[in-house]
């Protein structure tokens, strides 16, 4: 039986549509009206139940990563994805997991992703569960797995879009990235299929220096191919991308990347958000003249910056509840407390949540810091404190 979602209530849409006009008015999007009529009804069940526009996406987003395993083995991977974990969730613990994240009521949307969650031998049984408990799903792919039939199913089956990565539009640097000879042929498809299932449809971006240089004829591929939505995410080196230290922008290439972004935006369909640059919506209101303090007391309600551990949070295969996939760091395991407990009680979320009083350096000291608050995972991996000040930021 299908199960219809989640009730939005009339206040919920008012504050998607708001964030989403003052993006516009900030960004001065041409494109916005075309942006509406063809992807924003698409979108808004992506976004359900969201409060306004952040890094990875919007709050409240949770993600299960529910398999290490996948049919790519990607340079830059931050699940360092290939073979399955032999101590991921079972099916049972799955349902449950899912059924813990039910209980919160913000939480009104799900992601499944990997790894490459295709790969997941239960994986319509768990789509099917969520879809029972009225969640509207999310698929995180690198689509070489998704043909037209692939497409249908999973839309019967309660997914309303397909996040595919995709990082180039050259096919051999595409293959090389992805270490797959014929990825890109196979993640176009994916792409091509997922449109023509009436999916919203949003590619993956990951900015460094395989791309740098190629990153507008990325945007430009991505607005040919009619993404809806193109989240461009900045590598931090967790993962395999530990590995790629001498390809991670630096602080001019993530303001020269976030520069680029709102110039692009003015020009194109495609809404792009930026991921791992959280500095985004404070170089927008500075460029705009819109720092003064009422202004910004104003928009920390439709502008939140990092969200880790605020807006997403993050499942590993094995039960470890992480506030974002760049945060290392555990809050608490589902197989030892349930999931709601975790999200509420930990002091891990409960720091990231008090930007204000918690942050340092920097950032602790930024005008800035409950519209940014600087990435977390970032600080994490540079500094091992998750509260310490973000690098790469170009604003102080």
């Amino acid at each position: 039986m299908k199960v219809k979602p989640f009730y939005q209530p009339p206040s919920l849409l008012f504050r998607q549509a708001q964030s989403v006009l003052n993006f516009a008015r900030l960004i001065k999007w041409e494109k916005l009206p075309s942006w509406l009529f063809n992807s924003g009804f698409k979108c808004l069940p992506v976004a359900n139940g969201s409060l306004g526009m952040g890094c990875i996406g919007y709050p409240f987003h949770p993600v299960w990563e529910m398999t290490t395993g996948c049919n790519l083995k990607c340079i830059h991977c931050h699940a360092s994805a290939g073979r399955r974990r032999p101590d991921e969730l079972t099916t049972e613990e799955g349902k449950k997991l899912i059924a813990e994240i039910a209980k919160i009521e913000e939480f009104r949307m799900l992601v499944f992703t990997g790894g490459e969650p295709l790969v997941r031998p239960d994986l319509f049984t768990l789509l099917a569960y969520g879809q029972s408990l009225g969640f509207n799903l999310m698929i995180a792919t690198n689509g070489t797995l998704i043909d037209e039939k692939m497409a249908k199913e999973l839309k019967r089956y309660g997914v309303v879009g397909l996040a595919i990565s995709f990082d180039h539009p050259d096919c051999k640097v595409q293959n090389y990235i992805r270490g797959k000879e014929d990825a890109f042929e196979l993640a176009l498809r994916g792409i091509r299929a997922c449109r023509k299932a009436g999916l919203a449809l949003q590619m993956n971006v990951t900015a460094m220096q395989y791309n740098f240089s190629a990153l507008s004829e990325i945007v430009d591929f991505a607005e040919k191919e009619k993404s809806d939505i193109l989240l461009m995410y900045q590598l931090v080196p967790v993962g395999r991308g530990k590995n790629l230290q001498d390809v991670v922008l630096n602080r001019k290439e993530n303001e020269k990347l976030l520069t680029f972004l709102s110039q692009k935006q003015r020009k194109i369909r495609t809404i792009i958000e930026p991921v791992a640059g959280p500095q985004y919506w404070a170089y927008l209101l500075s460029q705009n003249g819109k720092n003064n303090g009422t202004y910004l007391k104003r928009v920390e309600k439709v502008f939140y910056g990092c969200t880790a551990g605020s807006g997403i949070v993050y499942i590993k295969p094995n039960g470890e509840v992480w506030p974002c996939p760049f945060l290392e760091i555990p809050a608490g395991n589902v197989r030892e407390k349930p999931f709601s407990e975790i999200w509420r009680t930990s002091p891990l979320f409960n720091n990231l949540r008090r930007k204000k009083e918690t942050l340092k350096g920097r950032c602790g000291i930024c005008e800035y810091r409950t519209i940014c608050g600087g990435c977390r995972g970032r600080a994490y991996a540079y500094a091992g404190d998750y509260l310490a000040e973000d690098p790469s930021c170009f604003l102080r």
